[in-house]
């Protein structure tokens, strides 16, 4: 039923690798907006800054130039800020980590605090598993390094369980899709969009959820020497003013939202919807405060114990904290829309 057609829907999702994780290559655009002499070169994703910011009128008074690289997920685009080809980009909870473990030229400058409800793993509707402690011996998916790669073990941590008690199959998204749609694995972790686009065309339930477990962060993440550029470092400052303006625009029109984004990543409106009143639209800007800082060093820790990051480092040597103003404290709680339809 369901299932037949799965690999073909998440197609439009290619470019959706949200920033967090998995290896891909960058896709430079161009568009440019503003004016004036100076020019901010922007990382984005699809979907992503460049869409909130337009839809919000956010970009409609710039007195500076905006200049706008594509990029399918977080660590190529880190990687553009590390060699100072693009001066601000957004990424999730986990490319910094790794960007930091490999030394990278990266200041973290602003975040986000959102639910972490979109952040699941999810088993086959019929199956006999109810609870995570029960995936002992079982094979699941998940893209390594990603966030739902830490939301992963986080669970399993919960649940009395170590990775070394499952079997991981590490796969991107669509190879994991066609996986688990067979039957070739036991569950799947994944994040929205892809939770929301699981849960209206497959036969799939939700597992756990990420509530609890991980942090809920996002970042926007500047080359350090572009805010030792006064000028660069105050329109970066403005802008990190009018993601907060589009973000809240975000949460009091999410069915128009919906729409744009809909349009812009190719998802049918309903699941876009789901992703944003379970995930997108929730998200608050927040401090990069001293609990920010301790959980990203958390999640280091984790990864480095595992052996998937080179070293051990202190998060901290990686903020930039002169954008925090009055930010909320990141432990302010998530808006939310309530439970999306699935």
């Amino acid at each position: 039923m369901k299932r037949r057609t799965l690999p073909a829907l998440l197609l439009p999702l290619a470019l959706l690798l949200s920033a967090c994780g998995g290896a891909s290559s960058a896709d430079s655009g161009g568009n440019t907006d503003g004016k004036g002499s100076l020019t901010l070169n922007v990382g984005d994703q699809k979907g992503g800054y460049e869409a909130i910011l337009r839809a919000s009128g956010e970009l409609d008074d710039l007195d500076y130039r905006i200049k706008w690289s594509t990029f399918t997920s977080g660590p190529p685009l880190l990687e553009a800020v590390s060699a100072g080809a693009v001066d601000i980009g957004g990424v999730g909870n986990t490319p910094p980590v790794f960007a930091a473990g490999a030394d990278s030229n990266i200041a973290v400058v602003g975040a986000t605090h959102g639910s972490p409800g979109g952040e699941v793993i999810v088993v086959p509707e019929d199956s006999p598993l109810k609870k995570p402690a029960q995936l002992k011996g079982k094979s699941i998916a998940v893209a390594q390094g990603s966030s739902a790669h830490f939301q992963l073990v986080a669970s399993l941590k919960k649940a009395g369980l170590g990775i070394g008690d499952v079997e991981l199959n590490y796969l991107q998204p669509a190879d994991a899709l066609a996986a688990f749609s067979r039957g070739k694995v036991d569950a799947w972790a994944i994040w929205d969009p892809y939770t929301s686009q699981v849960l209206r065309t497959v036969d799939a339930r939700v597992l756990t959820t990420g509530e609890g477990v991980v942090n809920g962060l996002g970042f926007q993440v500047a080359s350090p020497a572009s805010l030792k550029n006064a000028k660069k470092s105050k329109a970066i400052g403005d802008l990190l003013v009018r993601l907060e303006r589009a973000q809240k625009w975000v949460f009091e029109h999410p069915e128009e939202w919906a729409k744009v984004w809909a349009k812009e990543t190719g998802l049918p409106y309903d699941v876009a919807l789901d992703a944003v009143k379970r995930s997108y639209g929730t998200r608050v800007p927040v401090a990069i405060d001293a609990a920010a800082i301790a959980s990203e060093q958390e999640i280091a820790d984790t990864f480095a114990e595992l052996n998937l990051i080179p070293r051990r480092f202190d998060f901290e040597d990686y903020v930039d904290t002169r954008f925090n103003r009055d930010l909320p404290p990141s432990s302010t709680a998530p808006r939310s829309y309530g439970k999306a339809s699935s």
